[in-house]
């Protein structure tokens, strides 16, 4: 069964439009066995979905979409094109893997905020064990870089990702009907056959039914103080950042050799058992 492993909750504030138990109940419904969460810079709704999930009956997957500094976290500055920080999907393995989120996570508030909480490549490469990695969406720096026609730095990005983790390192692909995506997909493919690196179907999730496209819409006004009658907002081009079934992914995906399988494999690798209702303290021992 196909496993969605990019999906944003409420917890990517005024971004994600999926509410945890809806979330899960869709999925539910849909056959799926497993799923993943993956916010913006946040790991708040973690707990509420693990247990929840669990309590589905549905694997869950944690992970968060990090952002990712330029260069160093400490920089408080703008790349040659405007950019602070490029997305990665990063997803916890096993309990190494969820302790290495947990501290990615809080360093990209305590050192690395800068308009948002950000690692880095110097940071990631100390704390990337039991880590499985994803190149993102068309925020991620493999598809930037695509995208302006710099491929050779595209393909150096993917190397040093491919040297840190290895086979836990995958190209997203996705099919969302915008322009910079399908080139961004026809890059994804050419480094793919020319590094070896194994590329991974998702869809970018934001909303759980296609007709709640206009919501998510509104959703993005509240954020950057607009309304849906201003021409120059920042808003997603696309009605197809939904819950899609395995279904739909199948024949969406199915001249992308691996990307579907990938994407199961990825989810039998992911084992996490997260330890609740203990105390997580120092000891003091007392004379």
């Amino acid at each position: 069964m196909f496993t969605h492993l990019h999906v944003h909750t409420e917890y990517s504030l005024l971004d994600g439009l999926c509410r945890i138990p809806q979330l899960l109940r869709r999925a539910k419904e849909l056959g799926m066995d497993s799923l993943a969460i993956t916010d913006h810079g946040a790991m708040f709704g973690v707990i509420d979905f693990y247990k929840q999930a669990r309590s589905a009956g549905i694997k869950p997957i944690i992970g968060q979409e990090f952002y990712v500094a330029p260069a160093s976290r400490h920089d408080r500055n703008l790349d040659d094109y405007g950019e602070s920080a490029y997305h990665l999907v990063l997803l916890a393995r096993n309990q190494e893997g969820y302790s290495n989120l947990v501290k990615l996570s809080s360093i990209s508030y305590t050192e690395g905020f800068y308009r948002r909480p950000r690692i880095d490549k110097e940071i990631l490469s100390q704390h990337s064990e039991g880590l499985i990695a994803l190149s993102a969406c068309l925020k991620g720096e493999v598809a930037q870089l695509i995208n302006r026609g710099e491929y050779d730095k595209a393909r150096e990005t993917v190397t040093w990702y491919m040297d840190l983790f290895g086979e836990d390192y995958f190209l997203e692909v996705q099919l969302n009907g915008l322009a910079e995506q399908d080139r961004a997909n026809e890059g994804m493919l050419r480094l793919s056959e020319d590094t070896g690196v194994g590329l991974v179907a998702t869809n970018d999730i934001h909303y759980l039914r296609r007709e709640d496209t206009r919501m998510h819409d509104v959703l993005l006004c509240i954020q950057t103080g607009k309304t849906v009658r201003d021409e120059d907002r920042m808003r997603m081009d696309s009605a197809e950042l939904y819950l899609k079934s395995a279904e739909e992914m199948e024949v969406q995906f199915r001249d992308y050799t691996g990307a579907l399988s990938n994407a199961v494999s990825i989810a039998e690798k992911c084992n996490l058992e997260i330890p609740l209702g203990q105390t997580h303290l120092p000891r003091f021992p007392v004379p």
